[in-house]
């Protein structure tokens, strides 16, 4: 719990100072360092919920199954190399 604690200290003093850094205004980067989190909070909840949606699914799997950019020298693995 100290962990997680200390990660939301940490997470609202770097909001509100980049928040102060681009505006040199307190107040606004007072509301930035409280409605982030909430925002933040309510992405992730709508993100939780649709996880296992099938359409979700799908498009990790999609995604998952994309290689990335491979340098000149690298040769693919036999399984996963495609025709």
């Amino acid at each position: 719990m100290a962990k997680t604690a200390t990660y939301g200290i940490l997470h609202m003093g770097s909001s509100f100072g980049i928040a102060y850094a681009l505006t040199g205004s307190v107040t606004i980067a007072g509301a930035v360092t409280f409605v982030e989190p909430i925002v933040n909070t309510g992405l992730h909840y709508v993100l939780d919920k649709y996880w296992d949606h099938p359409t979700a699914r799908r498009v990790r799997q999609i995604i998952s199954r994309q290689t990335p950019v491979q340098s000149r020298n690298h040769q693919p693995h036999p399984e996963t190399a495609r025709p």
